[in-house]
């Protein structure tokens, strides 16, 4: 438990550093003099922690999952210290001023980050068996839901007040070393109290070639995707270059992955037909997810005309949504077992909260988008633990790294693709309805959109009120498709017994 304990606080950090920054980027900019570079602190983390998901978990696969948690908390560390140091020393060699200084570190921090994310999974299974580990990765909702309430207010209190908590250090920077005692924290338990949890046989030779290519092709696909849109459209030729090599990249890693005996990725996995539909459920209902962190503030501010604060506060009934139901939903597979109808009845609550939202006027009143909300985030809950755990209870242990990691990949990527096209969509509809010089520049990253919002162009005219409450309506009944293709492939999804120790042989699960 108390190797638990640390994991899940080692993926706190993780969590609460996707959020905690939002609010204190327009201080951090008026400080560093970087306008123009403020969406590359956000699309930098978000780049690397995507980009090293699948190789964390082959490694997890090859070495002690001690070891690499445990450079995995380093890594995160050292880039939160850079962060917090960014531009206290001037311009510096090579790196630049401090908002190039604080990109780079925040790739670093994203290096470090994918572990805490792919490994707390990966450690959670090697801990408990099956049968009983839904009750525990129900936790891991949890964590992520209290990350996404606490992280904004946090960063917001840490800029406007930590000033005088330390003379001569500004607020922002305290965003970030606030990660040090709690990382330090989290790796006293994880060195003093987990297990080195060895991987089953002798680890064959890693292919560094695979993970080059694997990376060259994901780095630019994020990257293409997190762009803004109205500088860098979809048939920009920048655009379709980072696209093409993406492509021709990935290409090649499948290629090589075929035939190399020891793969960054099994695509045996791909044969199995609960990995297969699972994944497939996870890329849809990631998109789903993010789609509403997104898109629901834009609607507060431009068509509720609240202000931003109330906007990313409107969000707090989400994430309280989505503790309850992943704890829920964990607690209830445990006792009961059959994960499959938790997972369906958590996509039938979601699509009701979606229709809701799909449909409510422009004049709706505040506090019912709240109860919406909340009811979204219950039906999201059950999606955090359950897929994952349907996964590993259908692989064999050898290949637990590969599966375990292979899931959040799919969610996180799905996620971004997703929101990119879902911001297309809006950006369509208000061209459609008013002036192009009007439009505000819309990000696909969540964290970049909330920390845009106190410099989102409010709808100031019934005109454009009503603009962005048909665009976001639009993106909403897209986000319903989206469920009800997750929810038509979690039908597909073989519901197996619950192994009962992690020793025994995954059941046998076929076409």
């Amino acid at each position: 438990m108390l190797t638990f304990g640390g994991v899940l606080l080692a993926m706190f950090l993780g969590a609460l550093d996707q959020t905690i920054v939002s609010t204190a980027l327009p201080r951090i900019v008026a400080d560093l003099n970087g306008l123009e570079r403020f969406t590359w602190v956000a699309t930098a983390y978000l780049v690397a922690s995507t980009a090293l998901v699948p190789i964390y978990g082959k490694l997890a696969d090859m070495y002690s999952r001690r070891t690499i948690e445990v450079t995995a908390v380093i890594i995160f560390l050292i880039g939160s210290m850079l962060c917090g140091l960014a531009g206290e020393f001037g311009p510096l060699p090579l790196l630049g001023d401090g908002m190039n200084q604080l990109v780079i570190f925040r790739a670093v921090q994203g290096l470090g980050g994918a572990g805490l994310f792919a490994m707390a999974f990966i450690i959670i299974a090697d801990l408990f068996p099956p049968a009983e580990r839904g009750r525990y990765q129900g936790f891991t909702g949890a964590v992520f839901g209290t990350s996404s309430v606490l992280g904004p207010f946090l960063g917001g209190f840490l800029t406007d007040n930590g000033g005088g908590l330390i003379p001569g250090v500004a607020g922002w920077r305290l965003v970030f070393y606030v990660n040090l005692p709690l990382g330090l924290l989290a790796l006293w338990f994880i060195l003093t109290q987990m297990p080195a949890l060895r991987p089953r046989g002798q680890p064959k030779p890693f292919d560094y070639l695979s993970a080059g290519l694997l990376m060259l092709g994901l780095v630019p696909l994020v990257m293409a995707l997190q762009l803004n849109k109205a500088v860098y459209g979809w048939t920009d030729p920048f655009t379709l270059g980072l696209l093409a090599v993406s492509v021709t990249s990935i290409v090649a890693f499948v290629l090589r992955s075929l035939r190399h005996e020891n793969p960054i990725l099994d695509f045996g996995l791909f044969r199995n037909p609960v990995f297969r539909t699972a994944n497939a459920a996870l890329f849809l209902l990631g998109g789903a997810f993010l789609g509403i962190i997104i898109f629901q503030p834009l609607f507060m501010v431009n068509v509720l005309g609240v202000s931003a604060t109330k906007a990313g506060v409107s969000l707090i009934p989400l994430s309280m949504g989505v503790v309850l139901g992943s704890l829920l939903a964990g607690q209830m597979v445990s006792r009961y077992g059959h994960y499959k109808r938790w997972m369906l009845s958590g996509l039938v609550v979601l699509l009701g909260g979606l229709s809701l939202l799909a449909t409510m006027p422009a004049d709706v009143s505040y506090y019912r988008i709240l109860s919406y909300l909340f009811l979204c985030g219950i039906g999201l809950g059950p999606t955090m633990p359950l897929y994952t755990l349907a996964i590993q209870n259908a692989i064999e242990p050898r290949l637990l790294g590969q599966a375990t990691s292979a899931s959040q990949f799919f969610r996180q990527i799905g996620g971004a693709i997703t929101a990119s096209v879902l911001g297309t969509v809006l950006t369509l509809t208000l061209t459609q309805s008013i002036p192009t010089s009007t439009v505000p520049s819309l990000r696909p990253a969540a964290q970049t959109v909330v920390a845009e919002g106190p410099a989102l162009p409010a709808a100031t005219s019934p005109r454009m009120r009503a603009a962005f409450s048909k665009g976001i309506s639009r993106v909403y009944f897209i986000n319903i498709l989206l469920v009800v293709s997750g929810l038509v492939m979690t039908l597909f999804v073989p519901e197996l017994p619950l192994r009962k120790t992690n020793g025994e042989a995954p059941p046998p699960a076929t076409d």
